[in-house]
């Protein structure tokens, strides 16, 4: 892959690591890497191993996980907070890379990883998908 079509996928793929609570479509993210949509699609899983769409709900979920850890959220409006519209597909995927409900998630004891920087929480807590 040419290192010019690199740096545009990076330039997108930074943009749903900034924008993942906003409404973000393939055809938005396509006119940030400069790409026709299809071309975009490809070369993006073709980069990444996983489609935009993937990537855009890990990086919702991974917020998420934050957010439910701090417990002062419910479930719903964690959903909407990460830009899901729709608790009920919110809740499959989350259930799908994290392996428990959304409600279990918050309910579960998260204080062992209290004194860990977030930046370095990321990083252990980063839904894979299975």
């Amino acid at each position: 892959m040419p290192l010019e079509d690199l740096v545009r996928l990076r330039r997108a793929r930074d943009r749903m690591d900034r924008e993942f609570a906003l409404p973000l479509d393939v055809a938005a993210l396509a006119g940030t890497a400069l790409m026709s949509q299809g071309h975009f699609a490809r070369s993006f899983k073709a980069a990444y191993g996983e489609t935009p769409y993937g990537y855009l709900m890990t990086r919702r979920i991974e917020r998420a996980k934050a957010l439910l850890r701090r417990g002062d959220l419910s479930v719903t409006q964690v959903c909407m907070a990460v830009g899901c519209t729709s608790l009920g597909s919110f809740s499959a995927r989350f259930t799908q890379l994290v392996g428990c409900s959304p409600s279990a998630y918050r309910a579960a004891d998260h204080g062992a990883g209290a004194g860990i920087p977030a930046c370095a929480a990321r990083l252990g807590t980063r839904p894979v998908r299975g």
